[in-house]
């Protein structure tokens, strides 16, 4: 079925996890509609790791997300659940009961203005209630269509976004999606909010059995399955859901890579306290029980802390962003997943899920970190020697999982993906003769130049360093964080702004085993170990007991102590 591809399945799980999600898989859609040339090789990245084919009851073929979504009840919006591909109207009125029916509509979400004519380049709903899909490249889909319009721009105001559904461009397979009743999207009352509560989810036989079912219906389709990747909220009930999905993935399906993506929202206020104490005990939980589970786990944020003390978010020099808002922070978090899992989607000499975990999780060091600089800055023409040179060190990388600045911290080993630029700024263009700025001009490729770059910084660091041509694409409903002094492709310019919306940008992203890691799962465990749990009963009454805390208490400080010592400083 994949054509060789090493399938990945998609685990997302959580209304962040969603807000991340549905820019990921934006981006993905957008990267599979981009323009190519019809001699042109096929891309870097190979969408049948991520994407299956599929047919609709009418012979239609489709290309969905291979992926299981876990939300709570309310956040849809105007989505359905069981998707619109797959719908079969003449069905619907062929209905045999002759008796009386009744009808009971739950009112919908109004959809967001303009966001249908962006899904009308998905493909269009002809008169006979068939989803016609829009052709994909490299032969996936049917012919293509010559009668949808061309779809307005769109970009999505702050005031129109409420769940991730609302800017979702992807359509789903009716398998995907699998809604929590039991408890409220919105409002005070019904909400998951306790690790425990996540994890008796999956205790419960009827939900256990629903999501066994999905994921045999995804793996069994599978020609040669990698791994999985779990995109899953740290800070609410659904770590605890995120980390009983990682033990039944383990259980049934070991030898698999699991890499897991625990997600946090931007920074909070000291206002809510019983709030903060369990993002902070979830948070600990999480980490604990999904790297346990999983082959590697890395947290994600744009705030400065996982502690209870604010701390400031991270900053972007050519990003202006609402730390306040999902779908700020969801866009620019997806970007860099987009970039740092780049190694296992390559389509040709990829780096599997379960290899690039090794590389980083040796010694028990089952946490990574990721940073990114977003977008990579150079300026037109610029050489990538002269870029990097202008960049300087790894301490210039925006950290992404709340540890803080990794000005004198260490590294172990890290991998890293620097993509966007042009061929032929790979390398130094100075005239023969000329003397060398640095010892990069003198590479012979741009491949040579990375390695050479980040030997130079951490000279005694395991690396492994990727680059692409491909670009990440940021076209609406991607929100318009840039500063005006980019270009159309992301790259920095001089003058005045051209008016013309960023459609792509060059990124660097890296994962790393740091000693940063220390301080910040130390101090982790240094809070825990003040806190008075007695106070928020409601906590252990949601099913996780004071001898699973105290465990996990040494559990946390057993991992803080894998990163205390290693190899070359980073700045």
């Amino acid at each position: 079925m994949a054509g060789g591809a090493r399938e990945v399945l998609t685990l997302q799980l959580g209304h962040f996890a969603g807000f991340v999600g549905a820019h990921w898989w934006n981006q993905q859609d957008a990267a599979l509609c981009a323009p190519t040339g019809a001699k042109e090789p096929p891309g870097e990245l190979c969408p049948d790791v991520l994407y299956r084919t599929g047919r609709t009851p009418h012979g239609q073929e489709t290309y969905t997300p291979r992926l299981i979504l876990m939300d709570l009840k309310g956040s849809l919006s105007s989505l359905k659940q069981e998707g619109g591909l797959y719908r079969d109207r003449q069905l619907d009125a062929a209905i045999a009961w002759q008796g009386k029916l009744t009808t009971h509509r739950e009112e919908l979400y109004p959809q967001i203005p303009g966001l249908q004519d962006l899904l009308s380049a998905e493909g269009v709903l002809s008169s006979d209630g068939i989803w016609r899909v829009k052709s994909i490249p490299n032969g996936k889909g049917p012919p293509p269509l010559t009668t949808a319009a061309a779809p307005k721009p769109f970009t999505p105001t702050e005031d129109s976004i409420r769940v991730w559904s609302d800017f979702l461009r992807v359509h789903l397979h009716p398998r995907s999606i699998c809604m929590i009743q039991k408890y409220n999207h919105d409002g005070e009352a019904g909400r998951l909010e306790a690790f425990g509560q996540g994890e008796s989810i999956l205790k419960e036989p009827r939900c256990l059995e629903d999501v066994e079912d999905r994921l045999h219906f995804y793996v069994e389709e599978c020609d040669h399955l990698q791994g999985f990747q779990i995109l899953c909220d740290l800070h609410n009930g659904f770590s605890g859901l995120g980390a009983k999905a990682a033990e039944l993935l383990r259980d049934e399906y070991s030898g698999r890579g699991i890499i897991t993506w625990g997600l946090l929202p931007g920074p909070y206020s000291r206002g809510d306290p019983l709030k903060n104490i369990y993002r902070l005990l979830n948070t600990a939980l999480g980490l604990v029980h999904m790297s346990a589970h999983s082959s590697l786990v890395c947290p994600l944020s744009l705030g400065g802390g996982l502690g209870l003390r604010p701390e400031p978010p991270v900053t972007f020099p050519h990003l202006h962003y609402d730390p306040a808002l999902p779908f700020h922070c969801g866009a620019i978090l997806a970007t860099a997943l987009d970039t740092v899992t780049a190694p296992y989607r390559l389509r040709s000499s990829p780096v599997f899920m379960a290899h690039l975990a090794d590389m980083l999780n040796f010694s028990g060091k089952k946490v990574a970190t990721a940073a990114a600089t977003i977008p990579f800055p150079s300026a037109p023409g610029q050489s990538l020697p002269d870029a990097l040179v202008q960049l300087g060190g790894a301490a210039a990388w925006t950290p992404l999982s709340a540890c803080g600045s990794p000005s004198g911290t260490c590294c172990f080993a890290q991998s890293v993906v620097l993509r966007g630029l042009d061929r032929a700024c790979h390398t130094s263009q100075l005239a023969p003769g000329t003397p060398l700025p640095s010892p990069l001009h003198a590479c012979a490729t741009g491949e040579d130049v990375l390695a050479q770059y980040l030997q130079q910084q951490q000279p005694t660091v395991r690396s492994s360093a990727h680059l692409l041509l491909a670009p990440c694409m940021v076209a609406p409903p991607y929100p318009q964080l840039f500063s005006p002094g980019l270009s159309q492709h992301g790259l920095v310019v001089d003058g005045p702004p051209s008016g013309a919306a960023v459609e792509s940008i060059p990124v660097l992203g890296a994962l790393c085993s740091s000693s940063s890691l220390n301080r910040t799962l130390g101090d982790l465990a240094r809070e825990l170990t003040k806190l008075d749990v007695r106070r928020w009963a409601s906590f252990l009454a949601a099913g996780v007991e004071q001898g699973d805390l105290d465990e996990a208490l040494q559990e946390l400080r057993s991992l803080a102590q894998c990163y205390r010592s290693g190899g070359g400083l980073v700045d």
